[in-house]
């Protein structure tokens, strides 16, 4: 590296570093904007309109953002540049007409030539097809079965809420009891979109619309009709029973101001479980949920949109290894500022749902989210022991031990980690009719148990932990043909190799292993002429390219680059390229711009754009690359 070189890198890390210390928050967190597709901000106006409590002029502005966001084939989809995708168009359509578009304007027309091209709304997912039955568009009979009664099943039945993920449970409890007793939304205006269907809604005969996976597929769709003929006759002291223990369930995570799960979906049927229930308004509960939803708004003065949850321990962990690689005083003190914040919010009082696979575990993890104490996550959990582990291993010490404790409970006995549950592997159950959209489950993932392999390996014993050497052999089980791994939380192959390789170096395999080699000659293949990488969601369906997107990211790049230099990389063109390219694209702020989501909530059903990723992972690659080309360093051994 030539001086001119070093002098550029050197400044493009302190900028970007300042940049972003500059955006810590006073008591010393990070939390960047969540962005999901169309479907959050178009429920909310929905919900407003089913509880006849019309905000028109925060409507207007929501109207803004669905109009911005809609794709030139005349719909909505999953992801910014995506394909269309039916039930994203059907809400966002159904919002716009709520919020007052004339259905003859150009891009309502667009959407509804759209949307009746790929079917019409009767071809919506379960959950779009649930809300249409709420709102009278469409019968109760084109939804599947979930009855309130599921609450009291045995835990030795099929289907059981421990059985399925915690996002899941959320959901699913006060659905159940919007699915038993079927309100009817308040809809002030009397919108409808009739114009939608391709076949009226009332004559359409088959609303089993989910590609049959496998036999269970068949097996469940029976059931299910039977239940539609017979659910009527079912006992009311039963369901009463049922609707009790539903209520229970919700009162007890209800979660403050942070919401039933803390997750958008879940905290909108808590309020709509209770306006059923003919709970009053001013009932703390309501009140309270109701602001947790509220909270979630984003306002960017001439339009408005709304996040899925938010993410403050995740930002701030990842963003506290950022400024721990770029070092120096300000950014240690900052480090630590940081690490004090998320220590306060370990949950070490609250015995989650977790327990019910591991009971007698010490509780010890972290959420997501700033409140959420039956639901810690392990992802968190380990990013944060990292970034404490790093910077201060004995004034976290207590921290780390209870951490590990409950980490080391969690794995799976396969060797890996799902991210909220233990054993969460009933795959049967993403067959049943509810489930078309394949992701009722949590089940162990590549880049979920890299971060603990990562965490556990530079942790004590310090690369001979029998535990983390579990799950190095589930990762190398998991690598794909071609050499990567697949991404669960992140996109897609990118984020899952990059995981994965951290997690082999950490764990001490040495940089010539097989595996790593084949996934380094997978990234380098993967790498674009500008010097980036880039991937879209698209690389969840299996027919569709892996590691490839129409542009580059930061995010992604500094993942792969990040991924290259922790398998001894340091010195490969390929490396040099990418921050070149990091360098490069630094905006006015110095920090960088990325349109293009590059997570995922739910894979091809769910996706998501975090705003931080973009600023703190480039400055995290850029302060890592300067400092394995500017010292004596040896291979990069931290936890990430």
């Amino acid at each position: 590296m030539s001086i001119n070189e070093t002098i550029s890198l050197e400044k493009a890390v302190n900028d970007s570093a300042a940049a972003l210390l500059a955006k810590q928050r006073a008591d010393g967190h990070w939390v960047f904007n969540l962005e999901a597709d169309a479907t959050i901000p178009a429920e909310y106006v929905l919900y407003l309109h089913y509880l006849d409590e019309r905000d028109p002029e925060l409507e207007q502005r929501i109207g803004v953002y669905l109009r911005d966001i809609q794709e030139e084939h005349g719909g909505w989809p999953l992801f910014h540049r995506g394909d269309f995708n039916i039930s994203a168009s059907v809400k966002a359509y159904y919002a716009l007409k709520a919020i007052g578009d004339d259905i003859d304007a150009p891009h309502m027309v667009r959407a509804r030539e759209a949307i009746l091209a790929h079917g019409g709304a009767a071809t919506a997912n379960v959950f779009t097809r649930t809300l249409l039955a709420l709102f009278g568009q469409i019968p109760w009979k084109g939804v599947p079965i979930m009855p309130v009664e599921i609450m009291i099943l045995p835990k030795w039945f099929p289907f059981h809420l421990d059985k399925v993920s915690y996002w899941s449970r959320t959901v699913i409890a006060p659905l159940t009891v919007l699915m038993t007793l079927r309100p009817q939304a308040r809809n002030p205006l009397g919108i409808h979109i009739r114009e939608l269907f391709v076949t009226p809604p009332e004559k359409v005969t088959n609303w089993y619309l989910d590609e049959v996976r496998s036999n269970w597929a068949y097996l469940f769709r029976g059931i299910d009709m039977v239940l539609q003929k017979v659910y009527r006759f079912f006992p009311k002291s039963i369901q009463k029973k049922a609707i009790d223990k539903a209520v229970a369930f919700v009162d007890e995570r209800l979660n403050g101001l942070d919401g039933l799960g803390a997750i958008f979906p879940a905290m909108v049927n808590s309020v709509l479980m209770y306006d059923v229930l003919g709970v009053p308004k001013d009932d703390p509960r309501v009140v309270t949920a109701k602001q947790s939803i509220r909270n979630l708004i984003v306002d960017e003065g001439h339009r408005v949109w709304v996040q899925p949850c938010l993410s403050p321990i995740w930002d701030t962990a990842l963003a506290t290894h950022a400024i721990l690689e770029v070092g120096g005083p300000e950014a240690e003190a900052a480090a630590r500022k940081a690490c004090d914040w998320m220590a306060e919010r370990q949950i070490t009082d609250v015995v989650g749902d977790w327990a019910a696979q591991r009971p007698g575990l010490e509780p010890g993890g972290w959420a997501f989210q700033y409140a959420n104490p039956h639901y810690p996550d392990v992802d968190d959990t380990a990013v944060v022991m990292a970034a404490m582990d790093r910077l201060d291993p004995k004034a976290y010490e207590e921290n780390l031990r209870k951490g590990a404790v409950w980490l080391r409970g969690m794995q799976c006995k396969d060797g890996g980690w799902g991210a909220f549950d233990a054993e969460n592997t009933a795959h049967y159950l993403n067959h049943i009719p509810f489930a078309d959209h394949g992701a009722l489950l949590d089940p162990p993932t590549a880049d979920v148990s890299a971060r603990c392999v990562s965490v556990l390996s530079v942790m004590g014993k310090r690369h001979s932990d029998v535990t983390a050497h579990a799950g190095v052999d589930y990762l190398l089980r998991e690598q794909e043909k071609d050499g990567s791994w697949f991404g669960r939380w992140g996109t897609n192959f990118v984020y899952g190799t990059w995981s994965s390789l951290c997690a082999l170096n950490a764990a001490g395999l040495a940089h010539d292993h097989p595996a790593i080699r084949k996934a380094v000659k997978w990234l380098e293949s993967k790498q674009r002429e500008d010097g980036g990488w880039g991937e879209d969601g698209r690389s969840y369906w299996t027919d569709q390219p892996r590691g490839e997107a129409k542009e580059s990211t930061p995010s992604q790049t500094a993942w792969a680059v990040l991924g290259l230099m922790a398998a001894g990389e340091v010195a490969s063109p390929a490396v040099a390229r990418g921050i070149d390219y990091l360098i490069r694209t630094r905006n006015a702020e110095g920090l960088w711009d990325e349109e293009l989501y590059t997570a995922v909530g739910f894979p091809r059903v769910f996706y998501l754009r975090y705003h931080g990723y973009r600023q703190f992972f480039p400055v995290w690659a850029l302060a890592r690359y300067r400092n394995l080309t500017t010292g004596n360093a040896g291979p990069v051994m931290h936890a990430l």
